[in-house]
């Protein structure tokens, strides 16, 4: 796909414009541009974070990853903010601030993350960095395209001194190693890929095409972007599914429309046709059809809820790809964005090229904003590549997860279901908590929200079910009986041998009145247990009945007791983010089967 464009590159490859245009600050909406020149002036005010070596070793000693990422990642908003007011105010303090802030990461003993400091894929990281053999990780790569697009931003506002020093520690810490080692991200025949290919291709390109790396070096950077590129394409179904879920669309998805914008405007005419590629339009559409409502997507894997605001990639990839209702939501999204501040803990602000993209369409954005809503999407949204299915009736929205518990970012949630009535959470996915060394061990499973219990799922005496692509669904079938959305699949093979599992299937159907959930198993198992996770408090109205807060109510058909109410506390802070502090799970225990009726 990508590899085939490369007999067409041009001789000459060609650089960037520079962003924004002089056309697109003059047009700025009022409350964007008080929006940045407040930033810019509170990353002036406050000082650089100091990170020591005891810092980096938190997360060898502890697994601690927050304290050192507390500190490595403000110095980089810091600057991303100082250098967009400097494209609004020529403020030599601001100045003076951004080659103090410069010059700090150049003086960095390593980019990458402890938690990311190893050489093979799924190794244990290492307590140092090696500052002879650096590892080129996704922050790496995102600090070396940020000292990239800071310099050609800024142009000979910078001094030549600063200008040589960012060519030398970008050459040194991400194109000689891109260029000389095989990161397991840039692909390697079959084996699979995730977000990190796309998000570090797309920095290691910006890093080689803002700076005057020499044509043969920026070849060798396509040929390898192209052959990483394809690598990442390959595990996307045709329907464009993202396995590791809408939180993480930003960095898979997203950065694809990032590698892809960079490559045709280094190679005109190379790579045009990609634009119009069924997948990548389908790859790009994703988010748009995982919205729910407000800030609610519908989440599975190592995903919130709270998805993140659209902006302006969301916005420019959908024009490309002819994706007119996603471009109009995008828009009024990311216009509600500017008043509804996301904190500064988010990781997009570390990208300087995203705020400029942001500034350049930030014009058309408004007008687009301004014209006309259209219409969400509505019906049904099949992925069968990944299995996952999604339905609207009246005011509910469904999401049934079928496909196996071997996706990137995994939780073990083969056969579970989401739930949302007017907008708001029904059923619940938790997502996932903050990430500590423990996230992405053999211990993964150790951690409760990764765990089958807690997706609105049974266990059996107690078993749940394991991880790997062998514990899965079976016999999906997808139909719609009277109008309404009905999915069954059978998903004993989703539990191992000591659960007493010989047949489980699962039918789910969603109508305008509301939802049905059918469970019918065989085996040798004593007792099953339904688990249902809820954000608003239940109520007992009656042995089979509970009432979700003021949404309505669940019935129960074949329950052998009664239904019990466990009150769950959210301490963590990246679960506090989409939810409150309480949550609530139902038990239901049954025999064979049991029947869910939502209304």
């Amino acid at each position: 796909m990508f590899a085939e464009c490369l007999s067409r590159l041009p001789e000459t490859l060609s650089e960037p414009g520079r962003l924004p245009s002089e056309s697109s600050l003059a047009a700025l909406p009022g409350v964007l541009r008080e929006l940045v020149s407040a930033r810019a002036a509170r990353a002036a005010e406050t000082p650089l974070t100091k990170i020591l070596a005891s810092d980096w070793l938190a997360f060898s000693r502890t697994g601690d990853r927050a304290k050192y990422e507390g500190l490595y990642f403000p110095r980089r908003r810091r600057l991303t903010d100082l250098v967009c007011g400097l494209l609004l105010e020529d403020n030599p303090a601001w100045l003076d601030e951004t080659v103090d802030t410069v010059w700090a990461l150049c003086e960095e003993s390593a980019w990458q993350l402890p938690a990311h400091n190893s050489y093979v894929r799924d190794t244990p990281q290492l307590p140092w960095p090696d500052v002879s053999r650096p590892v080129v990780d996704l922050f790496a790569a995102e600090t070396g395209a940020l000292l990239a697009v800071t310099a050609r931003t800024l142009g000979d506002r910078l001094p030549r001194e600063v200008h040589d020093r960012i060519l030398l520690e970008v050459n040194r810490r991400i194109l000689t190693p891109y260029r000389t080692e095989h990161f397991w991200w840039m692909g390697n025949g079959d084996e699979p890929m995730c977000n990190w290919t796309t998000w570090c291709t797309q920095n290691v390109l910006l890093c080689a095409f803002c700076l005057p790396f020499d044509g043969e070096t920026r070849r060798a950077v396509i040929g390898q972007a192209a052959a990483s590129l394809d690598c990442f394409v390959k595990d996307y179904g045709e329907d464009g599914c993202c396995s590791e879920g809408a939180q993480y669309y930003g960095h898979a998805a997203l950065c694809l429309f990032g590698c892809l914008t960079l490559l045709t405007q280094a190679a005109p005419g190379a790579f045009d046709a990609l634009w119009t590629n069924r997948k990548v339009a389908n790859m790009a559409a994703f988010i748009y059809q995982m919205h729910v409502a407000g800030n609610y997507y519908v989440n599975f894997a190592d995903c919130s809820p709270f998805a993140g605001r659209r902006g302006a990639r969301e916005y420019l990839f959908a024009v490309r790809t002819g994706n007119e209702g996603m471009a109009d939501f995008a828009a009024r999204d990311w216009l509600a964005s500017l008043s509804d501040q996301a904190p500064d803990g988010d990781v997009r602000r570390i990208n300087l090229w995203y705020s400029l993209l942001e500034l350049e369409a930030a014009p058309a954005m408004a007008a687009a904003a301004a014209l006309p809503e259209r219409p969400q999407p509505a019906g049904d949204v099949s992925y069968p590549s990944n299995g996952v299915y999604l339905s609207r009736r009246g005011d509910w929205t469904l999401a049934a997860k079928a496909g196996n518990n071997a996706d990137s970012h995994n939780h073990n949630d083969v056969g579970s279901v989401t739930v949302y009535r007017s907008g708001r959470p029904f059923l619940i996915d938790l997502g996932v908590e903050t990430y500590s060394r423990k996230t992405f061990s053999a211990q993964r499973y150790e951690i409760w929200t990764m765990q089958s219990s807690w997706h609105n799922l049974p266990s059996f005496d107690g078993v749940m079910q394991r991880d790997g692509a062998e514990y899965r669904a079976r016999d999906v079938q997808v139909t719609k009986p009277d109008g309404a959305f009905r999915i069954e699949m059978e998903l004993s093979a989703a539990w191992p041998q000591e659960a007493g599992l010989t047949r489980y299937t699962r039918a789910v159907t969603l109508a305008e009145r509301g939802l049905r959930i059918e469970d019918r198993c065989e085996g040798s198992f004593r007792e099953a247990e339904l688990h249902l996770l809820t954000q608003e408090k239940p109520s007992l109205e009656a042995p089979d009945c509970v009432r979700i807060g003021a949404l309505g109510a669940l019935r129960f058909s074949g329950q052998t007791g009664g239904v019990r109410v466990e009150t769950i506390p959210v301490t963590d802070a990246r679960l506090r983010i989409a939810w409150p502090d309480t949550l609530y799970r139902l038990v239901i225990p049954f025999a064979s089967s049991l029947i869910v009726e939502a209304t």
